[in-house]
């Protein structure tokens, strides 16, 4: 993230008053305020249907920052902050009202509302006169619900937007430690010499949630966990960790080796897939309702909670090396790691060592909640007889560097007003990414139960076996 605040510039958050907006955006504008990332001149401009007058939107967002924000609010430091916030209600003063309130030239318009209507409101915004130039627009995923809607939602911005003005958001990829994979590649050559099929046995990626669809059952039954993460979060990292090595920083030369990385993708076939769905269960000595049984969802639903996927990349570098990736709710504990697992050396020298032959090393990528790296390798026990056992080497972010990272959210709506596409998904990217997975999503495999608080199906063992999970 650069150090110098945006050029002046207002900000429209659509959906204002909505959850998205109170968990993240608003907390992390104060954020950027508290850290002098805000462009000097610019209003903050709730849009939403909700009635609310601009001192209702000023305690809705005092109330998100008690209650969300990273740092507590600033008593002192408020009333610059609050005097930037205004509302205009939907249903009366539409786009028209939002632009009489923008007094300056550029804006980003933020489109924190449901899916389902992206392209109504951008024809919308599109229609109300100009709120097209000089504007940014940021679009959350998911980008579709599968190739076709994605597809037009894609034509819908391109007929009135320029790419360079679309900004598609996955907060995932503002997390500092995938930002950190890059460097950690492509700074340090004893790594980037051994991060192919030579060394690299298979990678294992796990977003594992233990909560389960907290009163989102409406929408989790129009999603299912395979679009919700793998399709945008898991593919977005994944293409980072597994990309060439572009010729330099700028934004476009990332996205183009991310946009190479997507083509040599193979398109997922039935039998590279697991779905699961959680059951009810006692979890820490608490009953937790079956996923049929949550509100909003259907009694026979087929809707997967859970999903697993061996993923192939036909480059040179990646040929044959399988990609195990997972996501679920409901499961032991909440995390999101990558094991790269490098190939076993000849176990048969340790033999009757206490050596486990199926722990080779391991290099972990912690990305949440731990922010670190662990590089696991064999080491010889201090004892007279030839003892071995796994140890690890770790890196952490709060050891390292002793100070609070930027939420993702912050970082990502920075460059968004900074015009920096970096960590932003490109559309051929998008599309790509739909075109892997459209071929499970005609053809999907019936769902497989599994016990809330577990590591999900039975499936899922058989589609890393013989290998086994590193989370297990």
């Amino acid at each position: 993230m650069s150090l110098e605040p945006p050029e002046d510039q207002d900000i429209v958050i659509v959906g204002g008053t909505g959850d998205l907006a109170r968990r993240k955006l608003l907390p992390a504008l104060y954020n950027l305020y508290l850290d002098g990332l805000l462009p000097p001149q610019g209003a903050i401009i709730g849009y939403a249907r909700g009635e609310m007058d601009d001192g209702g939107f000023r305690t809705l967002a005092e109330d998100a920052i008690h209650e969300f924000s990273r740092r507590p609010l600033e008593r002192a430091r408020w009333g610059g902050f609050a005097e930037r916030l205004r509302y205009v209600r939907g249903t009366t003063g539409g786009f028209p009202g939002v632009k009489a309130l923008c007094a300056q030239p550029r804006r980003l318009v933020y489109l924190a509302i449901p899916s389902s209507t992206f392209c109504a409101t951008i024809e919308t915004l599109a229609a109300a006169a100009g709120m097209v130039e000089g504007t940014r627009l940021v679009v959350e995923k998911p980008f579709g619900h599968d190739l076709a809607s994605s597809r037009a939602l894609a034509e819908t911005i391109q007929a009135t937007f320029d790419e360079s003005q679309v900004f598609r958001i996955d907060h995932y990829l503002g997390k500092e430690t995938v930002q950190n994979i890059i460097v950690f590649r492509f700074g340090n050559a004893v790594f980037e010499r051994i991060w192919n099929r030579d060394c690299i046995d298979h990678v294992q990626f796990t977003v594992a949630e233990s909560i389960g669809v907290e009163g989102r059952g409406e929408f989790y039954e129009e999603t299912g966990a395979l679009r919700d993460i793998l399709q945008n979060h898991v593919l977005q990292v994944l293409a980072l960790l597994t990309m060439e090595g572009p010729g330099s920083l700028k934004a476009e030369a990332v996205r183009d080796e991310k946009a190479k990385l997507f083509q040599a993708m193979r398109p997922l076939e039935p039998a590279d897939i697991v779905r699961g769905q959680y059951t009810g269960s006692l979890v820490d000595g608490r009953r937790v309702p079956a996923y049929r049984k949550e509100p909003g969802v259907a009694a026979n639903s087929q809707t997967e909670t859970f999903a697993a996927m061996r993923l192939f990349i036909d480059s040179w570098r990646w040929g044959g090396v399988p990609f195990y990736l997972r996501t679920g709710k409901r499961m032991p504990r909440r995390t999101t790691q990558v094991a790269i697992v490098f190939r076993e050396a000849p176990v048969h020298l340790f033999a009757g060592t206490g050596v486990d032959a199926l722990k080779p090393n391991l290099l972990n990528i912690s990305i949440q909640p731990e922010e670190e790296i662990t590089l696991q390798f064999l080491a010889k026990e201090p004892v007279q007889e030839m003892s071995v056992r796994p140890v690890e080497m770790q890196f952490s972010y709060d050891e390292s560097f002793k100070a609070q990272p930027a939420e993702a959210y912050e970082r990502l709506i920075h460059d968004a007003m900074d015009g920096d596409h970096t960590l932003f998904a490109r559309a051929d990217s998008v599309d790509r990414a739909w075109q892997v997975v459209e071929p499970v999503l005609k053809k999907l495999p019936p769902v497989e139960l599994y016990r809330a608080g577990t590591w999900g199906p039975k499936g899922a063992d058989d589609l890393i076996g013989p290998r086994l999970w590193h989370l297990r």
